[in-house]
């Protein structure tokens, strides 16, 4: 057998190896859940990627491809401070969209939280830069173009990480809103802004006896009346957790229906959820809110994070998640908050109805490209900043803008390359990957599928 062919059955045992680790419980609970998001992964080496921070984070710690020196937390740019640090945990280039803030505005920035944790800084901008090295490689650009958009990310990283290290203005370094976004972003937002409530309620809900209701079909599952009670009983320990600011009218607690639903998405699959219908902020009907539980994940991270007063910090994966989001990102949704369901940590949050993702199908300029991946590289820089000792949580007591600024001006003219060589690597093996998925998958070697 030739040797590229024993390299690839090594990696195929690998890949099953981390998937088991990651995935097995709930790919046993779930089967048709997982082959639903394994055939979405198979569809192209970024979907891979999208769905595999489980083996990006393996690969890191178990043979340095980061150059991070695995989970000692040291490495380029990497000291006490800046290897801990909130980071996101799946930094890609589509996990980027619109939200309403609580303040009422349409901000475009990092979406999708579910694999926040404390870590080193450098493998949120690793984890960003590999997913432009697929997205590049999938719309045909010459290596030297992928280079030039991983150096553009790292420039425009670094040069608002320093302006908001050496005090900036709000007004110098704004977020991406309708007034200060163009090109997709403000696209983006601007389909956001045109999305209505009413929108949502419709594509979900129907009036029954001059009330709104979940309407049947549509992934919705009906519960029975010992589920119903567990999940109204969780409700009330998320309203708990909510900020006193998020609620001002008292009928918004009022639960109108519940149903079940099942993930299938790519990073949920497997994983019980169910959303609830409440009154909203009148008595009108165009008003109603809906909000999901979803049971959280044990973020990918995390496995290879060994500080145990990290660990200790959170009650449980859904306490996790949410005191990460309002870390990273400001003015976060009012509904968002956990509680726990059958001894499980859960996510609480809206199913927000201006929630547009960004799209990279009609983005092909290489120009274009390499102006949204600016921002983009903006939007990172105003995320770790965000999440330090201003963010209300003591777990990262100091001014992160601050120690990555010093981190990274200890040795400017190595930043960018480190990012560039660790894209063209790591997109190269994740194509590799993807093919070794793909040929596992169809040929019947995933267990339990």
């Amino acid at each position: 057998m030739p040797v590229t062919q024993l390299d690839e059955e090594h990696r195929g045992e690998e890949i099953l190896a981390v998937f088991d680790t990651a995935f097995g419980e709930l790919l046993a609970a779930d089967p048709a859940a997982f082959r639903v998001k394994f055939r979405k992964m198979a569809a192209s080496a970024f979907a891979f990627y999208r769905g595999t921070a489980c083996l990006f984070y393996h690969d890191l710690a178990r043979d340095g491809s980061g150059r991070d020196g695995g989970t000692s937390g040291r490495g380029p740019y990497l000291d006490d401070r800046t290897s801990r640090v909130w980071i996101h945990g799946d930094l890609h280039a589509e996990n980027f969209g619109t939200y309403m803030d609580s303040t009422g505005r349409l901000i475009f920035n990092v979406n999708d939280f579910d694999e926040a944790y404390v870590g080193p800084f450098t493998w949120d901008l690793k984890r960003f830069a590999a997913s432009v090295a697929l997205i590049g490689y999938a719309k045909a650009l010459s290596d030297e173009q992928i280079t030039e958009l991983v150096r553009v990310y790292a420039g425009a990283y670094r040069e608002r990480i320093h302006s908001l290290a050496t005090g900036a203005k709000s007004d110098e370094v704004p977020p991406f809103t309708l007034d200060t976004a163009s090109g997709p972003l403000l696209d983006a937002l601007r389909d956001a802004r045109s999305l209505t409530r009413f929108g949502l309620l419709d594509s979900m809900t129907e009036i029954r006896d001059f009330e709104r209701r979940f309407a049947p079909g549509g992934g919705s599952i009906e519960l029975d009346a010992a589920t119903r009670y567990k999940v109204l009983a969780a409700f009330d320990g998320y309203l708990e957790t909510l900020p006193e600011s998020s609620l001002t009218r008292p009928d918004s607690y009022r639960v109108k229906d519940v149903v079940g639903r099942r993930g299938i998405g790519i990073g949920s699959a497997g994983l019980p959820s169910y959303n609830i219908l409440l009154e909203g902020n009148s008595d009108a009907l165009e008003n109603d809110v809906v909000i999901y539980i979803k049971q959280a994940q044990t973020p990918a991270v995390s496995r290879h994070i060994t500080d145990q007063a990290i660990r200790d910090y959170f009650q449980h994966e859904g306490h996790r998640t949410v005191i990460s989001q309002r870390a990273l990102q400001a003015h976060a949704d009012p509904w968002l908050g956990w509680t726990e369901l059958d001894g499980a940590g859960q996510l609480v949050a809206e199913i927000s109805p201006y929630a547009v993702d960004l799209d990279w199908g009609d983005i092909d300029d290489p120009e274009e490209i390499a102006e949204v991946v600016a921002d983009l590289g903006r939007a990172t820089a105003a995320m770790h900043a965000a999440a330090d000792d201003q963010s209300g949580e003591s777990l990262v007591p100091f001014s992160t803008e601050r120690a990555i600024d010093a981190a990274i001006a200890a040795d400017e003219e190595g930043f960018a390359p480190l990012l560039i060589d660790f894209a063209h690597d790591y997109g190269a093996r994740a194509r590799a990957d993807h093919q070794i998925f793909v040929d596992l998958f169809r040929n019947g070697r995933i267990p339990g599928l």
